[in-house]
């Protein structure tokens, strides 16, 4: 306490009072100090911001969108530039965004104009990932499965004509391992008809067995190739080679068109999403994505009808793709559904085995009427050179009966599962596949980082700044984007790739279409054109298919008497012809003898009809 004494008045003056009043008037200072130094920064910022603004946006280039990027991934020299973003200068130099006050530069916006097709380029990407993936995948996994079942056959028939036939297997092995080897070359895409595969191996297979159920007499090629020509008649082996060959030939028909459409969907896939944004799709993404975030309000989403004009403007080459798209999607699944059913790869690979042995049994039931028959025809063979003793009885040499192969039950391969859950498995892959071109817009549009949800209309950004976006959607495809407010398009000249690939997925349906009827359009035209009986054009027989169908020949004609079986006749033996016909196994002796038989009476036919012209 301090006391002053003035002319008799004693003062009290307390120091706690003289410090409060000193501390108030330094705080007094500081602030006014302060607000000083603020108004200063402000200042600077609104000089400095713009080109800090344009330093750090064309260096920010790993944020999808400005608006919809993570703030933890933005740099943080880019938290400098947070001051600008909204309006500071006029924008006349802008050729993209509205020319109104701006942030951008003209170097920033042509940077974002960049992003924005990225952006988009990768949202097709992302989008068309899941038909990529499964078509390859599929592809991937029917191929291995095919193959092995392949393979798997003609392991099953080694080991059971071993077992059944011993070395009478095994030295003639050739003519099987040729079947199988032709088979698999038909598979890949090779240049092979099954119809001449088979008629060359039962052709092979009847001068095989009949050689072997006639072992006292010694047979050379000419003799052999009239037991070939005379077979059409005798029908050694029964009705197995008509069954094996339709059963077959759908199967192996049906699954190369699978396995060849499911690659032909990956490519087209591939194709279809490798493009490049336009110079007016560019224009149309650059102002619906990043022209608010010049416009300086980042966060703000385009409308989703914005959006949607955008996108069908951009991709309207590719919603024309959608019509053959669709009938290539169904023709792929109406073909997997038939491997479930009556064109089954595993059966048919299996029953190989069991048909030729059924065939085999029944010649060799049948084989002393079947030798008085060839004997007849072709003339007596001469006989074998007779054995100085005994050779001794060769180990599995000797004739087995017959021991049927019924398998338990369908293997499970290399590839990991059976036919059934494979074809099961890519029918709910196929579904969803529909109208995915059309669609297309529609998902990139419906993703909440690329446009603002539909319901919120109002509160989105419509091209030139907040508010509903007042245009209507345009339609799917090319002709419907004339009146397309966003893009313009040039509806009169359609692009050239997407026709291509137009024509390539017709080619594919027509394909897997005719392959439903057990028809290879590969061989139709040759075949055809062949005289032998219109190729495998999905006959029909009774133990599986409901009734026969108008390409289905007469298989109850009887075998023609021996008398009428013409002498032997020397010739040129022809290995690489097909001996065999679709109807009945033979050869097409008969086609080439009624050519022979018919052809005077239709010259003299056409010289009765031509005659009163000439007179």
């Amino acid at each position: 306490m301090l006391y002053f004494g003035i002319r008799g008045c004693t003062i009290l003056i307390d120091s706690t009072c003289v410090c409060v009043c000193v501390c108030v008037c330094v705080c007094v200072c500081v602030c006014v100090c302060v607000c000083v130094c603020v108004c200063v920064c402000v200042c600077v910022c609104v000089c400095v911001c713009p080109r800090m603004l344009v330093i750090y946006a064309e260096s920010w280039l790993t944020v999808p969108r400005a608006w919809g990027a993570d703030v933890r991934s933005i740099p943080s020299d880019w938290l400098w530039a947070d001051c600008c973003l909204f309006p500071i200068g006029p924008g006349e130099h802008l050729r993209l965004c509205p020319q109104d006050y701006t942030c951008c530069s003209s170097q920033m916006e042509e940077t974002l104009s960049l992003q924005s097709e990225r952006d988009y380029l990768k949202a097709i990407e992302d989008t068309s990932q899941f038909l990529s993936t499964t078509f390859t995948q599929r592809h991937r996994k029917f191929d291995e499965f095919f193959k092995e079942i392949i393979d798997l056959s003609e392991k099953s028939m080694n080991q059971m004509f071993t077992t059944t036939y011993g070395r009478l297997f095994t030295q003639n092995v050739r003519v099987f391992q040729e079947l199988f080897s032709e088979l698999r070359k038909y598979y890949s895409g090779g240049s092979v008809s099954l119809s001449e595969v088979l008629s060359d191996f039962w052709s092979s297979l009847v001068e095989l067995v009949f050689s072997l159920v006639n072992p006292q007499y010694q047979f050379n090629d000419d003799y052999l190739e009239c037991v070939t020509k005379h077979a059409e008649q005798l029908q050694p082996f029964g009705d197995m080679p008509r069954k094996l060959r339709v059963q077959v030939s759908r199967a192996f028909i049906a699954a190369r068109a699978l396995s060849q459409g499911l690659a032909t969907g990956r490519d087209i896939v591939n194709k279809a999403t490798k493009l490049s944004a336009g110079s007016e799709c560019a224009r149309a993404l650059m102002r619906q994505w990043y022209c608010p975030l010049c416009r300086g309000v980042p966060t703000l989403r385009p409308c989703h009808s914005l959006c949607l004009n955008v996108m069908k403007g951009c991709l309207a080459n590719q919603a024309d793709l959608d019509t053959e798209w669709n009938n290539f999607v169904d023709a792929l699944y109406q073909v997997s559904e038939k491997l479930e059913g009556p064109f089954n790869m595993e059966l048919a690979a299996e029953s190989i085995s069991v048909k030729v042995s059924e065939a085999i049994m029944h010649m060799q039931e049948n084989s002393v009427s079947i030798s008085a028959k060839v004997f007849q025809g072709c003339g007596s063979p001469r006989p074998a050179p007779a054995r100085s003793k005994r050779s001794p009885k060769e180990p599995g040499g000797s004739r087995k009966p017959f021991r049927t192969y019924s398998p338990e039950e369908k293997p499970t391969t290399a590839a990991g599962t059976n036919l059934d859950r494979l074809v099961t498995e890519l029918k709910e892959r196929l579904r969803p596949m529909r109208g995915f071109w059309v669609s297309l817009p529609h998902t990139i549009c419906n993703d909440e980082k690329m446009a603002a949800d539909v319901s919120n209309d109002d509160r989105c950004w419509n091209g030139q700044t907040r508010g509903r976006y007042l245009p209507e959607v345009t339609g799917d495809g090319l002709v419907s984007q004339i009146n397309n407010p966003e893009v313009e398009v040039d509806i009169a000249r359609p692009d050239v790739r997407t026709r291509q690939l137009i024509g390539e997925l017709r080619v594919a349906a027509n394909k897997l279409r005719h392959a439903q009827a057990g028809q290879d359009t590969d061989f139709m035209d040759s075949e055809e054109g062949s005289g032998s009986g219109g190729g495998d054009r999905g006959e029909r027989y009774n133990d599986d298919w409901p009734g026969y169908g108008p390409n289905s020949p007469p298989y109850s004609q009887p075998p023609r008497s021996p008398s009428s079986i013409p002498a032997k006749k020397t010739r040129v033996r022809e290995r690489n012809g097909s001996k065999w016909n679709k109807n009945n196994g033979h050869g097409r002796a008969r086609s080439e003898s009624c050519r022979l038989t018919f052809s005077p009476l239709f010259l003299l036919s056409l010289m009765v009809a031509v005659s009163p012209f000439w007179r």
